[in-house]
């Protein structure tokens, strides 16, 4: 996105909007979106029904905002907790080396050869459906892209001129990861983890599209679509409209990960 920073702030702005949106979604549903609400097939809207009712007369702006508030917090959720996680390892990995490095670097190769959707697919198949088995399932693999990111960084950073010199004026490991290396490695990062919401996103929709998210009747983006997709050529706002809720949440997500990697750009030069 090449905007200039104004464009870059009104993107964050909008997700913040959809932040916002999502936290507030239980007061903000107009109906309860597990019990019919009035007539069946209502079509976009009518009869006081801004995005129609379904086949049992649920509102589905309710459950659409509902199942919103599930994917984007999950989301975010999923890539902080990440972050975290791979962040330390690779912080430790870096900046100890030698036999630590080895090791944590080789279970994270360990991680990175599986393919991390199929995993994910497993675990929650495994562990069967559920809100908490869902986020358990992506975010055993979503760390290891973090470590290595934050670990090539803190291998670059620690060759650099005053990393080496804070080394050789004493100062001790633990403050050298604290005031040397861990601020140089936030921006990347946080760039990374800012781009990867969308994609968190996705991958939550395919699974609850699976059968493997919470079980019904509560709402969900992709289990909705999925249990709706017989209805699409009769009524076909009932599948669409919580596909294209996915596919707003996931522009809205890279497009606010572009803004970030911008701002952060401009902030570094």
């Amino acid at each position: 996105m090449r905007g200039g920073p104004l464009l870059s702030w009104v993107t964050l702005g909008l997700a913040g909007l959809v932040t916002v949106v999502a936290l507030l979604a239980p007061w903000l549903a107009p109906h309860d979106p597990v019990q019919s609400a009035g007539e069946l097939y209502a079509p976009v809207g009518s009869g006081g029904h801004l995005l129609g009712t379904d086949g049992i007369g649920r509102d589905l702006l309710s459950r659409t905002l509902l199942g919103l508030r599930t994917s984007w917090l999950m989301a975010l959720a999923i890539v902080a907790l990440g972050l975290l996680a791979g962040g330390v390892i690779g912080l430790v990995a870096g900046a100890f080396g030698g036999w630590v490095d080895a090791v944590l670097m080789r279970i994270t190769d360990l991680f990175l050869a599986l393919p991390g959707t199929l995993v994910a697919i497993a675990v929650a198949a495994a562990l069967g459906s559920g809100l908490g088995n869902t986020f358990l399932a992506i975010s055993v693999v979503w760390w290891p892209f973090y470590a290595r990111i934050v670990r090539g960084e803190v291998r670059a950073l620690a060759a650099r001129p005053h990393v080496e010199a804070a080394r050789m004026a004493g100062v001790g490991r633990t403050r050298l990861i604290v005031r040397h290396l861990l601020p140089g490695v936030v921006p990347s990062a946080v760039i990374t983890a800012s781009l990867d919401v969308g994609s968190v996103v996705l991958v939550l929709a395919s699974l609850s599209f699976l059968g493997l998210g919470q079980s019904a009747p509560a709402p969900e983006l992709g289990a909705d679509t999925s249990r709706a997709l017989p209805e699409l050529l009769a009524h076909w706002w009932i599948p669409a409209i919580p596909g294209l809720a996915v596919m707003a949440l996931s522009l809205v997500a890279n497009l606010a990960g572009d803004a970030v990697r911008d701002l952060l750009a401009r902030d570094g030069r």
